[in-house]
């Protein structure tokens, strides 16, 4: 693989918006009865609900690589079969060829104004909902009952994305396709549950710092430790 120049790096940060209730699920070894059966994903130090990076990335590719020349694909191609600026910008990974991928999704966690306003008067952590649903059997007719954790409706989340400036020339046409994803992302909906209303989000408030090679490793740890102390706010 041959090596690439960085010519610097984009820092572009949003605010996310769950405009419905996003459950990301977390794993349930073991659930007693009437006990919560579909949590979600959680900051292990600060218990408070995150949206996993990898859960972002996969889905805006997943929705770029079914979109080619404005048609719907029915079928989802191979990740080494996306278009040449998708397969630059998430990365590619098979048996003939790797590239690394130019855009770094970094977890989102809850803005400290959320925090302060979705904690449960109660607990004074939790920051969650639990919404109770049924599936009917079609032969019987029985409900089976069960108990889902939601991240609700208007919580805000500090967005960070980072794009590595490899080729100058191509960086237009790089832009162009994110902001399509941006725009895919949220005309469709991320986490589980979307056919039933679940997982709707919005993007506001973009910002974009361009950083040297020079300094990108200071300001990249100066941006994480403010991320991390918010979510502890």
């Amino acid at each position: 693989m041959a090596q690439v120049q960085l010519k610097g790096k984009l820092l572009i940060g949003a605010v996310l918006t769950v405009k419905t209730g996003l459950h990301i699920g977390d794993s349930s070894d073991f659930a007693p009865i009437g006990a919560v059966d579909s949590p979600f994903i959680r900051d292990p130090l600060t218990k408070a609900p995150i949206i996993p990076g990898s859960s972002l990335k996969g889905k805006m590719r997943t929705l770029l690589a079914r979109v080619r020349d404005d048609m719907i694909e029915l079928h989802l191609p191979k990740p080494e079969e996306d278009e040449a600026v998708v397969a630059r910008l998430f990365g590619i990974s098979s048996k003939t060829e790797t590239k690394p991928a130019r855009l770094q999704f970094r977890d989102a966690f809850v803005k400290a104004e959320s925090r302060n306003k979705f904690k449960n008067l109660d607990t004074d952590t939790y920051l969650g909902e639990i919404k109770a649903e049924n599936t009917i059997n079609r032969g019987s007719g029985v409900a089976n009952p069960r108990m889902i954790e939601r991240v609700p409706a208007g919580m805000e989340f500090d967005f960070q994305l980072v794009y590595n400036i490899e080729d100058e020339s191509q960086m237009e046409e790089d832009m162009e396709v994110l902001c399509r994803g941006f725009r895919l992302l949220q005309l469709d909906y991320l986490g589980g549950h979307g056919s039933r209303g679940y997982g709707r989000i919005a993007f506001s408030s973009f910002c974009v710092q361009k950083m040297n090679p020079q300094t990108v490793e200071m300001e990249e740890q100066a941006a994480l430790a403010q991320a991390f102390e918010e979510s502890k706010l």
